[in-house]
């Protein structure tokens, strides 16, 4: 009786914690991006869709979305395209070439080696040679990715490497979409930094 009592108290106790503790923030777009112009529902891969994550904070590790980003030039969001990590993704609409970036910085737990991998939904109007630039405590390192390529993770992320970070906000990631064809636009969505255990 007294176990069925304490359990009673306990499952209380854990209800009204549940129901004191705050709601998750909602996610809002990035003030700075042109908003989206297609309808909910409106996409071209319907398939896709269940491998939207509408919740950044529901994945591993350190996930930093395109609405906590920077923006530098006018981005454009999109939900056309599935996947995505949260409210959707930017696009560089083609336009202002070599003039655009999106940087993603984290607040990083410790010290110590993360695989840093980025989001970006897929098809043939994407860039072939989308420039990203991350930042780490051993310099700088440039990769090239092909968004046209379907992403490993999940079909949504895929690894850019391994690299030594600093605690803090010292490291950061950039997409940009300088030296990329006109005909393609560029991606951003979302950088995840995944902590490799020694």
């Amino acid at each position: 009786m007294k176990l069925l009592n304490a359990f009673t108290l306990l499952s209380v106790a854990m209800s009204a914690a549940l129901w004191a503790a705050p709601p998750m923030p909602a996610l809002k777009p990035h003030p700075e991006a042109v908003a989206n112009t297609h309808p909910p529902g409106d996409v071209d891969r319907p398939e896709l869709v269940p491998f939207v994550i509408a919740n950044p904070a529901t994945l591993p590790g350190i996930v930093v979305d395109e609405t906590a980003a920077t923006l530098v030039g006018r981005w454009q969001y999109s939900t056309h395209t599935p996947p995505y990590v949260g409210l959707g993704y930017l696009h560089d609409q083609k336009e202002g070439k070599g003039q655009k970036s999106v940087t993603f910085t984290p607040t990083l737990p410790r010290d110590g080696v993360y695989e840093v991998r980025i989001a970006h939904c897929y098809n043939i109007r994407r860039s072939t040679s989308a420039p990203i630039k991350i930042h780490h405590a051993d310099g700088e390192t440039m990769v090239r990715i092909n968004q046209q390529e379907e992403p490993p993770h999940g079909r949504l992320f895929r690894s850019l490497g391994k690299f030594r970070f600093r605690a803090g906000r010292d490291g950061w990631v950039r997409v940009s979409n300088d030296g990329t064809d006109p005909k393609h636009v560029v991606i951003a969505d979302a950088v995840q930094w995944l902590e490799q255990t020694p």
